[in-house]
Formats: C-alpha cells, sequence, structure tokens
C-alpha cells in the first residue's frame, strides 16, 4: 500500500507503506524520500535518519556476545549492530506482530536482513510476560519497548520498569550479564528502581534532530557474579 501523508513545517510528504491495527494500537511504517519512520499509534517512534542511541544500546554488549535478547524491533538498528559484532544467538521480542511479518516481507533492507539472519529469532510477544516465564540466562538483555517510564505510548509498559519486574529481568542475565534499558529521557525513577540489582551507570547519549538537541538515556545495570 501507499498513502501520501503531507509533511509539517515544510518537510516532505511522508509516504504510507504499511500499515495495521492490533490489540494495542495503530502501527505504521512511513517514508519520507530515503528515510523511514516508525509511527505507534500515531505517536513518531523512531526514524531511520538518527539511530545513534539505537546503536549505542546494542553496543553496550559488548563485542562478540554471546546470547542476547531485545526488547522491541523497531527499525531493526540494535539487531543489525549486535549482528555486526558478533553476536552468537539474538532474541527479539516484539509486542506488534506486524512488524515482525513486515521484516520478514522485507519491508525495509534492515528489517529484511535482521528477520533473515540464521542467529535471529523473532518471538511476537509482550517483553513483560515473555521474559518471566522463561529458564534460560542470557548474557544481556536489552530492552527498548517504549519511551521510557516518563512518557508511554503503551500504559502497559508501565510494567516492565517497575522494581519486582526489573529484579526478574536481572534474575535472568548470567554472571556478569548486563541489562540495558533505554529511555528517551533521564528517568530518576528507573535509576532507583534499579538500584541493589548490581552495578548501576547512566550514560547519555547526545543527538540532534531537525536543529534540536536531545539527551537519550542508557540505564546500564552489570550483575555482578558470585563470591568464589
Amino acid at each position: 500500500m501507499s498513502e501520501v501523508v503531507a509533511g509539517p513545517g515544510g518537510l516532505p510528504a511522508a509516504a504510507v507503506v504499511a500499515r495495521a491495527t492490533t490489540p494495542a494500537g495503530e502501527i505504521a511504517l512511513r517514508r519520507r524520500g530515503e528515510i523511514v519512520e516508525l509511527i505507534v499509534n500515531g505517536v513518531f517512534a523512531m526514524d531511520s535518519s538518527e539511530v545513534t542511541s539505537e546503536i549505542a544500546l546494542a553496543d553496550a554488549a559488548g563485542p562478540a556476545p554471546g546470547r542476547v535478547l531485545v526488547g522491541g524491533l523497531g527499525l531493526g538498528y540494535t539487531a543489525a549492530r549486535l549482528l555486526d559484532n558478533g553476536v552468537r544467538r539474538l532474541d527479539v521480542v516484539e509486542l506488534a506482530e506486524p512488524l515482525i511479518d513486515w521484516a520478514v516481507a522485507g519491508i525495509t533492507g534492515q528489517l529484511e536482513r535482521v528477520a533473515h539472519d540464521p542467529r535471529v529469532q523473532l518471538h511476537h510477544g509482550d517483553i513483560a510476560e515473555w521474559l518471566p516465564r522463561r529458564t534460560e540466562l542470557f548474557d544481556a538483555i536489552l530492552l527498548d519497548v517504549d519511551n521510557g517510564p516518563g512518557f508511554l505510548i503503551h500504559d502497559r509498559n508501565a510494567r516492565v520498569y517497575a522494581a519486582d519486574w526489573l529484579r526478574t529481568a536481572a534474575e535472568r542475565l548470567s554472571p556478569n550479564g548486563l541489562l540495558a534499558i533505554w529511555s528517551e529521557d533521564a528517568a530518576p525513577e528507573l535509576g532507583r528502581a534499579l538500584a541493589g540489582l548490581g552495578i548501576l551507570t547512566e550514560t547519555v547519549i547526545e543527538v540532534e534532530r531537525e536543529g534540536r538537541r536531545f539527551g537519550y538515556a542508557l540505564y546500564l545495570l552489570r550483575r555482578t557474579a558470585p563470591a568464589g
């Protein structure tokens, strides 16, 4: 499908290349020139023009990570970077099933590459429910499921930032494993929820979009290995 949407403020018009309604709301992919945009429930989620923080999220797992879990497929930039970094196995959990279908169908080259790499397993599900049911351990768990606790696209995602759920996530890490969470802004409440679960650091990624500067935050929790 192709549907032209006028661009605001003199921006080029955007063509909707895929749109679907899910139980959690509408999801759409738009193309504005060479830029691909992901729109969720009418809210801008991300685009392909500035992916510095998505790549930084992947790089936090380090070189040649073993088994990594990513919460949120997005446009595939975090997953693709992990593939470039030599990940051994990559599980990606995505709430919007159409986004997985579009990846398999090759709507964008980046998503297609992720979907068809033999190291990748795409799972349709809610990470808040999917992860607690798992028994295996991950070397890194990278979460980019929403904009952060301060500006949710889906209210149900508040569970992912709650202390009890974060404790469960930390328990699914291998010794010295990493839990990394992307937030569109500093989230002190998230830092407090992570406190005591391991060694916590916060990194701010400065980016510029259309003449405006933004500071995206990465919360990095390193699970400490047991003594002995």
